[in-house]
């Protein structure tokens, strides 16, 4: 990554994974062995039930608190469904939007991610905005033209000013929970032609700043080599965020 231009994000997608007490514990040991590690921001997308608790263990500390979705309206009749409003009154200043197993398994699409982020961005959170080509996708040549795709849909009507506030999560979704990872150049092309969507977009200037993650399986054996690439600033963290050591050392490495 260039540091003189993107400071790296460390974040961890917990999915639905830990109690409150048990969010209560994690959050305070990360914290501890995250603290003055000024190097990267560090963020916990934990699930709607433990934010409360994870937040009151993050008093104080360098670990900032996320959700892992929102809904695009304000209230309603949206049964299980949790507003911008909502998030940002718990303390809550991340969200992520657009994961994969969001668009795998709950039916998410393009127009559905890109309402859920402007949503999030209009109530003032982060947004941790995911993208990615399954296996398929990937074995027919055609990489480059679905995450470009995916990034001009998914940032549809997002202003220069907003994307301030948008980090790019590039998850090929291939390498999700199978322990498959991309390899390095392989996520430095992709995070590349998403940087040069995002030029296309807005500016030069505004894709050079924007933070773009990979979110494939990055854990404590292989963020050191991913994250020396130049476009990978940081990562989406499955698993070994939910174990203190092994994502503090994740954060080490994006010192």
């Amino acid at each position: 990554m260039k540091k003189e231009v993107r400071k790296a994000v460390i974040a961890g997608n917990w999915k639905m994974n830990m109690t409150p007490s048990q969010a209560k514990e994690a959050v305070a040991a990360t914290a501890k062995l995250v603290e003055g590690k000024s190097g990267c921001d560090v963020v916990l997308c934990v699930p709607f039930v433990d934010i409360a608790s994870a937040i009151e263990a993050a008093k104080g500390t360098n670990v900032k608190i996320g959700a892992q979705n929102v809904h695009f309206e304000k209230k309603g009749a949206f049964t299980g469904e949790v507003s911008a409003d909502m998030l940002l009154e718990t303390g809550a200043e991340y969200v992520i939007v657009g994961h994969s197993e969001r668009r795998q398994y709950f039916g998410e699409t393009d127009e559905t991610v890109n309402k859920r982020a402007k949503a999030a961005l209009d109530a003032g959170l982060f947004v941790i905005l995911c993208l990615g080509e399954v296996l398929e996708q990937r074995q027919a040549g055609i990489t480059a033209e679905i995450i470009s795709m995916q990034t001009k849909l998914d940032l549809a009507g997002i202003t220069a000013e907003q994307m301030k506030k948008v980090i790019i999560a590039y998850e090929p979704v291939w390498a999700i929970g199978t322990g498959l990872t991309a390899t390095p150049e392989q996520a430095d092309e992709a995070c590349g032609i998403i940087r040069g969507v995002i030029a296309e977009l807005y500016s030069a200037e505004l894709a050079e700043a924007t933070v773009i993650q990979y979110g494939g399986s990055m854990n404590d054996g292989n963020a050191a080599e991913l994250l020396s690439k130049v476009n990978v600033d940081g990562g989406l963290i499955g698993g070994a965020s939910l174990v203190p050591e092994k994502f503090s050392k994740i954060v080490d490495a994006a010192q």
